[in-house]
């Protein structure tokens, strides 16, 4: 199944939902960076959170989601845009522990406690808009829920997962946000807060091959799910020849010669997707030509 999400309301227009299924996604990144499953559960877990929240955004708009915990997995970037578009990196993608008293893959050990997490929003204004909250778990699902709260001041829950394969591979990947409008009445309130106390965990209803919107319909209930749009969701990164080549020529025509008398060619890697890109002798030079 491919990846999607679906943008919905629940209870009468009480409650703004989404959820999302990034299996593929995630196994994208997980391939490109070859991240060990405790690692590949921390980035997973941001980018699906990442994602859903890019499909907040319009147009052009798009965010960046940084985690910095203390912990031994380093910084964790996910960027993401409107149209589901999302990539992301760990810093250390090298980290796995035995699983925690849950059994569950030790995100927190990874990740860290003594940190921030931080949001910027690009949506085109001359100044970015910049969110940042102390992390409060480490688990993540929990830090976003905080950042909702605490920072956008929108009451939410957000839910996210990732199950790993034995062999390093994604099995489940997803996640859900719902978030309380004005007005909600407490009847509502108590509702959702009743089936997120016996729910199974959002990883696993992907691996038992539930959509999107049967997610939805387990957090909210029957008849309780209004769905207003889905949007495809794909593993994109933003990175080019092109855009690397202009980097170069921003450089300056003194700068490319000292490459080229010292290195003979240049060498550039996205961190994003670990896509490289080599320029030659020949390349510089025409690079130069164009520098100012």
């Amino acid at each position: 199944m491919k990846d999607y999400l679906v943008k919905a309301l629940g209870y009468n227009g009480q409650v703004r939902a989404y959820a999302v299924s990034t299996t593929n996604t995630v196994g994208e990144a997980q391939r490109r960076h070859n991240t060990w499953p405790t690692a590949s559960a921390a980035l997973g877990r941001s980018m699906s959170a990442a994602v859903m929240m890019g499909a907040m955004l319009k147009g052009e708009e798009k965010l960046t989601v940084k985690i910095e915990g203390g912990g031994p997995i380093g910084a964790i970037l996910a960027d993401s845009n409107a149209k589901g578009e999302v990539r992301g990196y760990v810093q250390n993608p090298f980290v796995h522990f035995d699983l925690n008293e849950h059994g569950k893959l030790d995100v927190r050990r990874a990740v860290g406690t003594d940190g921030l997490l931080t949001v910027v929003k690009d949506i085109g204004l001359r100044d970015y808009f910049t969110g940042q909250v102390p992390l409060v778990s480490g688990e993540l699902g929990e830090d976003f829920t905080y950042y909702f709260v605490t920072s956008e001041q929108i009451p939410s829950s957000v839910g996210v997962g990732v199950l790993v394969n034995p062999d390093n591979s994604i099995l489940a990947a997803g996640g859900f946000i719902l978030q309380l409008l004005p007005g909600t009445d407490d009847e509502t309130i108590t509702a959702i807060e009743e089936r997120l106390k016996t729910i199974p965990p959002i990883s696993k209803q992907i691996q038992n091959g539930l959509t999107p919107e049967e997610i939805l319909t387990e957090l909210m209930g029957e008849g309780n799910v209004s769905i207003l749009e889905t949007m495809p969701v794909e593993f994109k990164c933003q990175c080019s020849r092109e855009r690397i080549a202009g980097a170069l020529v921003s450089l300056g025509k003194e700068e490319i010669q000292d490459i080229i008398e010292t290195d003979g060619k240049a060498e550039a890697q996205c961190h994003f997707c670990n896509e490289q890109y080599q320029f030659s002798k020949e390349d510089l030079e025409e690079l130069k030509e164009q520098a100012k």
